[in-house]
């Protein structure tokens, strides 16, 4: 690929906007949308120095494309890594760092607040591969220190979590991790690089679902991992070219052109979700608000050291009620009040999206996993997006006042 020609020590907001690879011919000034599968070769002792990996280049679409490689650039940019691989999906990301970094026998430690897709993948697929695993309390650094075992390869969270907001201190768990000689993964869907960046508090790994907040409009699926050059190519893009979880042109396209409002948004909605928060902490029908920005938040001053002083731009609330068979129907009560705001299990979008944890993103766990995890089936996510407050806060009422 050619090398973007861009001024050194350019700001993230800038580097959002500007980096990508070279322009065509043309001139291009919106980035070109490359659809082809394959690459015509300028010589035969290119295509086998470009195949060898002696020779930069691209061969086939499975290996790299030029649309891809833009937002590559740009989302390695922002979250401070030496390189970014792109995959087709939030989850297949997760997938490939754990078949490029993970064999049989080894063991790796997870919250067990993450996304209820993260903890199956972990816990059952991967254990079907003898890859063992340890779920500990997201927030409890002493109950991660005891889960490590002389096999441990991995430590993997996500902050601020989905659904309940709990927070780690990544820089805690990245000496801990490189202590028992094991790499940290930290998924940043929820705060993305705007608001928080994880290598510089040590992290080896970064995780995107790129169909979240990257995109900003709900419009495709992506993923990516960000890490060391040698990690994405030793590791990370030997893997890929064989499975072939790989990122669409077209959708590297769309998210590539959202990282450009990235920043905006990102501010804008957490400001939105702050207001949203406070308001409805004070409602007599919620029980409880999950916000990293509120000062009742468990981990509110360690949230604000790492979320650039915001938090974030989703929040979750529980409601009131007597038992968990009430609390699924008066939940379910407000949620199918809605007329403006969306029910919706995705998030990151400008459109404000609501879910019901329990029976969607964590419905197919247990209910002693659910438990464990803290999803009641009070529990609300509210996903904060452009819309105006009062507007908002007016749709919600249409349920919360009439329980």
């Amino acid at each position: 690929m050619t090398e973007p020609k861009v001024p050194p020590s350019l700001h993230p907001e800038t580097l959002a906007v500007r980096l990508a690879v070279e322009k065509s011919q043309y001139g291009e000034n919106s980035e070109a949308l490359f659809l082809t599968s394959g690459y015509v070769q300028p010589s035969a002792q290119a295509s086998a120095d470009r195949f060898a990996g002696e020779e930069d280049g691209y061969t086939y679409g499975r290996a790299g494309n030029p649309t891809v490689s833009s937002f590559e650039m740009r989302l390695a940019a922002l979250e401070g890594t030496e390189a970014c691989i792109a995959t087709s999906s939030g989850m297949s990301a997760i997938t490939l760092m754990l078949f490029s970094l993970l064999k049989a026998g080894d063991h790796v430690v997870y919250s067990q607040s993450m996304f209820g897709s993260t903890i199956k993948l972990i816990g059952s697929e991967f254990a079907r591969f003898g890859v063992t695993s340890t779920m500990v309390p997201q927030t409890d650094l002493a109950a991660w220190q005891a889960a490590i075992q002389p096999n441990t390869k991995l430590l993997f969270a996500e902050t601020p979590t989905n659904p309940l907001t709990d927070v780690c201190d990544i820089a805690a768990l990245a000496d801990m991790a490189h202590n028992a000689g094991a790499l940290l993964a930290l998924d940043n869907c929820f705060a993305t690089p705007v608001l928080q960046r994880p290598v510089d508090m040590g992290a080896d790994i970064v995780m995107h679902s790129g169909t979240k907040y990257l995109d900003g409009q709900g419009r495709v699926m992506a993923g990516a991992l960000c890490a060391s050059e040698a990690m994405v190519l030793e590791k990370f893009l030997p893997v890929m070219k064989n499975s072939g979880m790989v990122l669409a042109p077209f959708n590297a396209w769309v998210v590539l052109k959202g990282l450009e409002t990235l920043d905006i948004r990102m501010r804008a909605q957490s400001a939105r979700a702050h207001e949203l928060a406070q308001w409805l902490a004070q409602h007599p029908s919620v029980a409880k608000v999950h916000y990293p920005g509120l000062k009742s938040h468990p981990q509110h001053a360690l949230s604000m050291k790492q979320m650039s002083n915001m938090g974030g731009a989703v929040l979750s609330f529980d409601v009131k009620a007597q038992d968990p068979e009430q609390a699924r129907s008066r939940a379910f009560h407000v949620l199918d009040s809605l007329q403006v705001l969306s029910l919706c299990t995705n998030l990151g979008d400008t459109k404000t999206l609501l879910t019901h944890p329990a029976s969607t993103s964590h419905g197919k766990l247990t209910e002693a996993q659910r438990q464990v995890a803290g999803i009641g089936q009070g529990l609300i996510r509210v996903a904060v997006g452009l819309e105006h407050l009062d507007d908002m806060k007016t749709d919600l009422l249409r349920g919360l006042e009439t329980i």
